[in-house]
């Protein structure tokens, strides 16, 4: 079992990535590989909105998107990783959640989902909120944890002294390695996934 945590921020090793190493590090506690992939300083476009990816089943931007869409068969869960920029997930990373989700959405189903953000303050709420709509649309699994998944802090050594936050984290963790195997066991039964009937999509106008 493995589980991919994206590391949303552009500070490589700030905030962010001190939560999802507290993510990491209980996984393998409980014997779940886990793989950290920052999205980089780079800029990351947005949705064109052109409908390639619905003919050619990938984005039609080369870049981090599909790299990362052509390895989902590795990973059985997804953690986001995001700092707060007002009130809501860095801009970043909802361009690289819009192309990623649109594209390649249908091959998530079943996995495991979750989110873990960061505020020096404010503002935790509402991007934990956004980034759970991504995996809720998509038919993932989404745990909970303790409390929602936050922490607070302006450095990583202000994180590293929010001990609920990184319990949270931590709880989270035990959470997601608890459902994936739970789910292992269940394929093993000879329980699998729901089947999906055809999507229909209705526009409310007629």
């Amino acid at each position: 079992m493995k589980v991919l945590l994206i590391n949303g921020s552009p500070h490589e090793k700030g905030c962010t990535y001190t939560d999802l190493c507290e993510i990491a590090e209980t996984l393998a506690k409980n014997g779940v590989d886990s793989e950290i992939y920052w999205i980089g300083k780079g800029d990351v476009a947005g949705c064109k909105g052109c409908g390639y990816c619905k003919k050619k089943g990938e984005c039609v931007i080369k870049d981090q998107v599909n790299e990362l869409g052509k390895r989902i068969g590795e990973f059985d869960g997804i953690v986001v990783g995001s700092p707060v920029y007002y009130s809501g997930p860095a801009g970043q990373v909802c361009a690289f959640l819009d192309r990623f989700f649109y594209t390649y959405a249908s091959q998530l189903d079943g996995k495991v989902g979750a989110c873990a953000v960061n505020a020096r303050r404010g503002g935790n709420s509402a991007t934990f909120e956004r980034l759970n709509q991504y995996f809720l649309i998509a038919n993932m699994i989404v745990p909970g944890s303790q409390y929602w998944n936050m922490t607070h802090g302006f450095t990583p050594e202000d994180v590293k002294q929010d001990l609920e936050g990184l319990q949270t984290m931590r709880t989270l963790a035990d959470n997601i390695a608890w459902i994936l195997k739970c789910i292992d066991a269940g394929r093993k039964a000879g329980i699998e996934k729901p089947a999906r009937e055809p999507r229909q999509a209705t526009h409310f106008i007629r």
